[in-house]
């Protein structure tokens, strides 16, 4: 080298809200920066954007010269050319734009990166800009790849640029230089975390010194989902505003390839700040990178010039998983983007691996061997409100053919909601077990519906495994039941496992194909597929046929009404994954027709169910206010009238914690160490 240092440059900030501290005040800009100088008709831009980043009350800049003295010489010899390097940075006040003081210097040293480093220890320098022509470093003379430095690390940008940052004694930007003027646009490809904050703050700074705009660029895979991109839009939008002070553009775009798409929106820019986009090391290929393989890609093929900027402090991959469990942080928002590329692959995974028939399990004995292998017992649940005129050919053929020809079943429990007709009568006569639900665990109270009844019914059992099946069911069949419990005595893994069926539909005494699960096709499915769209591959979600596992059933709450099931189906698959979850095709069911009112109250509440799950899942408010009353108009004899009806079901807690049903199990003996599950 001569009279001073190659020198590439790139802007970083010198401190840094980290996730302990508030961001909304943001921090100081730096106060003292150095700008190594190689040659100083080069230093102009340099100089300007390093002006730009100054603090305005108390900033400096500081033009160094390295002298490098070699090994074996004194130092003093270097004092001829010292000289001749302080006359060159003379020069490099006259770049300095009104009111910017510049300090020249000139340091020996044996190294021009130990000198650099030496300077801004005695500078106390918040930042240290480098300027890089961009000429890759020449091929090592054996051939065998890229200039080495001191250290034996590949060169990046040169070797004393890199030693430098690797270093890293303060903030460090490296400027691609093609001549910057006039900054009116300012493009910010941004991620989040710490480096994309001082990216976006140098860059506010910026154009705010020349009225300019700054555009804050995130991209997103294509063909996310509605509710992914939205998040993405809320993070980068509060990203933005906690770190841009000026006028500035969050601007989302889908992207299938990164650079590219980038390198486009750069031709609109005058200028260019990036953030570090990985952590000091090697790619996969083995290729070495300072500041990650995209932005020192974008700065060597983008037309404007390009500002590369790296923060001091020591960032980990912890600390972006730190980010992405916060829900409004741009890195959750990637996060959620690429897990929502992989349901579709997953679900169809899913779909291939999980989906069953119920003939796979019509031989009973040998699901009651595997039952006794794994010393399992089983219990049938039978909910029922005013079902006599079904309720007794399903008790009498559940006991006959899975109790009494084989032992499948340990018991069959019918929990009634207070039939007003013979429900419970002939439930009993035929064999069942009778409950009514307003008497259990009645010191909780009590609520109408089927999920109160569900809940309920788990404290009266004592089965490893719970299967439910509807009683409002024509011709009804044990595969009803053996359909869902099979694969769960087939399969360890799996933890809950949904029936579906043809729904044939009785409408005036007439049985008619199709036209059943109407609640789920116009409700269930779209909105499965837009917030829940793991679950997209379930075919009948709101069946009533299904059966799990009670070490699961007893860690997850319970609607109490209509929107039991999806409610079940959300906090399964959110506690034990899609993994954990079956489904059993149970060819046909002929059910009783619910009017159209019905079906509307019963959506209404479901969608109620969805969008608290929703506000749960991302820990946040989405409606100032969630409707709980129903307006139902009414009409007739020429009268017009409102009715209001109050739909919002109640949500049961696990059971696992009603103290009732911990001693219930503690007696039975199944549960011994159920409490300490709890802690």
């Amino acid at each position: 080298m001569s009279a001073a240092t190659t020198v590439a440059a790139t802007a970083v900030a010198t401190t840094h809200p980290h996730d302990d501290h508030p961001v909304s005040s943001r921090p100081p800009l730096p106060a003292r920066i150095l700008i190594p100088v190689a040659n100083p008709m080069t230093a102009e831009e340099l100089v300007r954007i390093g002006a730009g980043l100054l603090d305005r009350k108390t900033g400096e800049l500081t033009a160094l010269g390295i002298v490098e003295v070699p090994e074996g010489m004194p130092l003093s010899e270097g004092a001829t050319r010292a000289r001749h390097a302080r006359r060159l940075l003379q020069r490099v006040l006259d770049f300095a734009p009104e009111g910017t003081t510049i300090h020249p210097i000139v340091r020996i040293g044996r190294h021009a990166a130990e000198g650099i480093v030496e300077a801004a220890a005695e500078q106390e320098a918040d930042l240290i800009i480098f300027g890089w022509g961009g000429k890759a470093p020449a091929p090592r003379a054996d051939g065998h790849g890229s200039v080495v430095g001191r250290n034996g690390q590949a060169t990046v940008f040169s070797p004393t640029i890199d030693e430098v940052v690797r270093d890293a004694p303060c903030d460090i930007a490296v400027v691609k230089q093609r001549g910057a003027n006039e900054l009116r646009r300012i493009l910010v490809p941004i991620r989040g975390g710490p480096h994309a904050e001082l990216a976006l703050r140098f860059a506010d700074a910026l154009a705010r010194k020349d009225g300019g705009q700054v555009i804050a660029l995130h991209l997103v895979p294509p063909g996310v989902t509605l509710a992914v991109r939205s998040q993405a839009e809320r993070a980068l939008a509060s990203f933005v505003k906690q770190h841009v002070g000026g006028r500035a553009e969050p601007r989302l775009r889908e992207a299938v390839n990164v650079r590219n798409t980038i390198l486009r929106e750069t031709e609109q820019a005058d200028l260019v700040v990036m953030g570090a986009s990985a952590l000091p090391g090697a790619d996969a290929d083995g290729a070495a990178h300072l500041f990650g393989a995209l932005p020192e890609a974008i700065a060597l093929r983008a037309k404007p010039s390009v500002v590369v900027v790296k923060t001091r402090l020591r960032i980990s991959h912890g600390t972006f998983e730190q980010l992405a469990t916060r829900a409004e942080t741009l890195a959750a928002a990637d996060r959620a983007a690429e897990e929502a590329r992989a349901v579709p692959a997953r679900v169809e995974r899913w779909f291939g691996e999980s989906n069953f028939h119920h003939a796979e399990f019509a031989d009973l004995r040998r699901l009651v061997q595997l039952k006794e292998k794994q010393a399992l017992t089983i219990s049938l649940v039978l909910p029922t409100l005013d079902e006599e005129e079904t309720i007794g050919p399903i008790v009498r053929r559940a006991i006959r053919e899975m109790m009494g020809r084989v032992p499948l079943l340990d018991e069959v429990v019918v929990i009634d909601s207070s039939s007003s007709d013979r429900t419970r009568e002939i439930a009993e006569a035929e064999g069942a077990r009778v409950i009514q639900h307003p008497d259990v665990l009645s010191r909780y109270g009590s609520f109408k519906g089927k999920g109160e009844a569900l809940w309920k019914s788990l404290h009266e059992t004592s089965g490893d495994i719970i299967a439910w099946a509807d009683t409002d069911v024509r011709h009804w069949h044990p595969r009803m039941v053996y359909g869902t419990i099979g694969p769960l005595l087939h399969e360890p893994r799996l933890q809950y496992v949904k029936g579906y069926y043809q729904r044939p539909i009785v409408e005036g005494g007439v049985l008619k194909e199709g036209g059943g699960g109407r609640v789920t096709e116009l409700v269930a499915r779209p909105i499965i597929n837009l917030f829940f769209p793991e679950l997209s591959g379930l075919i009948q979600p709101l069946s009533g046929e299904y059966a799990g596992r009670r070490a699961l059933l007893e860690t997850i709450p319970f609607f109490t009404g209509y929107a039991v099931e999806i409610g079940h189906l959300i906090d399964v698959a959110e506690r034990v994954g899609l993994e954990g979850l079956g489904q059993v095709d149970l060819e046909r069911r002929v059910h009783r027709n619910q009017e159209l009112e019905g079906l509307s109250r019963m959506s209404f509440v479901i969608l109620q169910a969805c969008m608290k799950r929703l506000e749960e899942r991302r820990k946040a408010r989405l409606f100032a206010e969630l409707g709980s009353t129903m307006k139902l108009p009414r009409s007739g004899r020429g009268r017009l009238s409102l009715e209001v009806i109050e739909l919002a079901d109640q949500e049961r807690p696990p059971i696992i914690r009603i103290p009732e049903y911990l001693e219930r199990r503690r007696e039975t003996g199944i549960l011994a160490s159920l409490e300490s599950t709890l802690h």
